[in-house]
C-alpha cells in the first residue's frame, strides 16, 4: 500500500466528519457509532475484542500466568540431573565441550574452568521419573501436570537484553511485550480491570539483585492501553485510586468526561489513535477504583488456600501473595498476569542462596496449580515457570566441596509449562552429560513465544502491527515452530 492511500485508510470516518464539518459531522458520527466514549457508553473503551476480532484457531487458554525468575535459575541444581560429573569434581571442563562458545567478561579471564557437580540430591518422581532436586518437595507434586523442557536456548547471554528478549522478542529495548500483545490482539474479558497485569515480588536471596524496568511489560508502539499495570504491595494498589480529600465520585466522574471531551475535540483534529488510548486509561483508572479493593480484599480466602499457599500468601509483595492474587485476577477475567521474582543471580555462595530462592517459589508455584486445577480453571489457564537462561556447569570464582558459584549460559536451560492442553508429565529436550549443549529438541525462546500464542488460539505469524515500515510480531522474522511434542 503506498503512502498516501495507507493515510486515507487510516482516516475513519470520525475525523473525516470531524475535520469537514465540525458540528454537523459530529452530530452525524454520533448517529452512525451509536454511545459515546464517555462513561456512560455501553462498552466502555479497551474493552471487547482485541485487534484480532476472532482467534486464528480455537483456543485453549483463556488466561496465562507466567512466574518469571529473574537472574537465571540453576537448572543444574533443580532440574537438569548429572550425577556423572559427581566424580569430575574440579576437573576442567573439556575445550571440546565448551568449543569456544562465548563467556561474560566475569569468567573469560579465569585461568581454568573447574567442575563444579551440584550439591543436591535429586530424586525420580512422576509417572514421566523426571529428576527433581531435593530444594523442590511442592514441586514434586506436581511434576505430572507440568511439562518440562529442558532444551531452552537464547543468543543473549548479559541479564537485561536477556530479559527484555524473552519478553519481548527483541534484545534491543522498545518492543511490545508479551502480555501486551495479547491485550492487543485478544482484548479484555473484565471491563472493570486491566487485560494485563505485573506483580512484583520480594525474595530472600542476596539483596543485591538485577533491575527491572517498566518497559519489560510496556506496550512498545502499541496503543499504550496494552501495557501492563503494575499491582503495588504498599499503599493504594494503584497510585491514585484514592479520591482527594473531598472530592466525590460524582465529581470525579463529573471531570473525567470533562477530561475525556477535550480529549475527543483532540482526536477529531489531529487524529492521534493515542489520545483513544489515553481516554480508556482514564477510564479505567475510574473503574479500578471500585473493582481493586475488591481484588486485593483476602478476607474472603477460607483458611485452607491460606495453608495451601504457605505462610507467606498473607504478606503482601511476596511471591506466594501475589500467586494467590494471580488466581483471584484469573478468576475475575484479567487475561494475562505476570509475577517477576528477583535473586536468581548466584554468580557465588549458590549452596546458601539457592535453597532461600526455592523456598520462595516451590510451595507457592505448587499452590498456584493445584488450587486451579481444584477450581476447574487450569485446562483454560497457561500457567509459564522459568527464567532468561541457565548456569554454567563450571564454577566462577573459588570453588570448594561446600560452596561454589555459576555464570551466565545461554546455550541450555530449563522451564516448564503447564495447563491448557499442555501435556502433563512430560520431560522435553535433553543436553549433554556435562549440561553445557543442547544434544535432542531444542527449543529457542520464539519457539516458546510462539507456543505460548498457540495457546491462546493465535498464528505467531499473523499477529503483527505496522510501525516505521515494518510489521513488528513478538516472534520476528526469524524461525519460529511451535513445540507441539508438549501439546495434548
Amino acid at each position: 500500500m503506498n503512502p498516501i492511500d495507507e493515510y486515507v485508510s487510516f482516516e475513519t470516518r470520525r475525523q473525516f466528519l470531524g475535520k469537514a464539518a465540525k458540528g454537523l459531522g459530529i452530530a452525524a458520527l454520533a448517529s452512525i457509532v451509536g454511545p459515546g466514549l464517555r462513561g456512560s457508553a455501553s462498552r466502555p473503551p479497551g474493552f471487547g475484542p482485541g485487534a484480532l476480532g476472532m482467534t486464528h484457531f480455537p483456543a485453549k487458554a483463556k488466561r496465562g500466568i507466567y512466574l518469571f525468575m529473574s537472574g537465571a535459575p540453576s537448572q543444574l541444581d533443580m532440574y537438569d540431573y548429572k550425577p556423572e560429573m559427581q566424580s569430575m569434581f574440579d576437573k576442567d571442563l573439556p575445550d571440546s565441550v565448551r568449543r569456544g562458545q562465548r563467556l561474560t567478561t566475569m569468567t573469560s579471564g579465569q585461568a581454568r574452568f573447574p567442575i563444579a557437580p551440584s550439591i543436591f540430591d535429586f530424586e525420580q518422581v512422576g509417572k514421566s521419573g523426571a529428576w527433581i532436586s531435593e530444594l523442590l518437595p511442592y514441586t514434586k507434586k506436581i511434576v505430572d501436570d507440568i511439562a518440562i523442557v529442558k532444551s531452552m536456548w537464547t543468543e543473549a547471554i548479559n541479564h537485561d537484553p536477556a530479559i527484555t528478549y524473552i519478553q519481548t522478542g527483541n534484545q534491543i529495548p522498545g518492543r511490545p511485550s508479551l502480555g501486551a500483545w495479547l491485550s492487543y490482539g485478544l482484548g479484555s474479558l473484565n471491563e472493570n480491570l486491566p487485560t494485563f497485569v505485573v506483580l512484583n515480588s520480594t525474595w530472600t536471596g542476596r539483596k543485591v539483585a538485577q533491575a527491572l524496568f517498566s518497559r519489560l511489560w510496556g506496550a512498545g508502539p502499541l496503543p499504550s492501553e496494552h501495557q501492563g499495570v503494575s499491582l503495588r504491595s504498599k499503599g493504594d494498589p494503584v497510585l491514585y485510586l484514592t479520591d482527594p480529600n473531598g472530592i466525590s465520585r460524582e465529581t470525579r466522574r463529573d471531570m473525567l468526561d470533562g477530561v475525556n471531551e477535550i480529549n475527543e475535540d483532540l482526536y477529531h483534529e489531529f487524529g492521534d489513535p493515542e489520545t483513544h488510548a489515553r481516554i480508556s486509561q482514564y477510564e479505567m483508572a475510574f473503574r479500578m477504583q471500585s473493582s481493586v479493593p475488591d481484588l486485593t480484599d483476602l478476607s474472603d480466602e477460607p483458611d485452607y488456600i491460606f495453608d495451601l499457599y504457605g505462610p507467606d500468601a498473607k504478606v503482601p509483595g511476596t511471591f506466594a501473595y501475589n500467586c494467590l492474587m494471580a488466581r483471584r485476577l484469573a478468576e475475575k477475567g484479567v487475561r494475562f498476569s505476570q509475577i517477576f521474582h528477583r535473586g536468581w543471580d548466584q554468580h557465588g555462595v549458590l549452596p546458601k542462596d539457592l535453597p532461600n530462592q526455592c523456598k520462595d517459589v516451590d510451595q507457592a508455584s505448587y499452590a498456584l496449580i493445584t488450587d486451579l486445577k481444584q477450581r476447574g480453571m487450569l485446562d483454560d489457564t497457561l500457567v509459564i515457570w522459568g527464567g532468561e537462561f541457565g548456569r554454567t556447569l563450571y564454577c566462577q570464582g573459588t570453588l570448594t566441596e561446600s560452596n561454589y558459584g555459576r555464570d551466565h549460559h545461554p546455550k541450555c536451560y530449563t522451564k516448564w509449562i503447564a495447563g491448557a492442553g499442555v501435556k502433563g508429565g512430560t520431560v522435553y529436550g535433553e543436553t549433554d552429560d556435562f549440561g553445557y549443549n543442547i544434544v535432542n529438541d531444542p527449543v529457542h525462546i520464539r519457539d516458546l513465544n510462539a507456543t505460548i500464542l498457540n495457546r491462546f488460539g493465535v498464528d505467531h505469524q499473523q499477529l503483527s502491527f505496522k510501525h516505521q515500515g515494518l510489521d513488528l510480531r513478538l516472534t520476528g522474522v526469524e524461525n519460529a515452530r511451535v513445540v507441539s511434542q508438549i501439546l495434548a
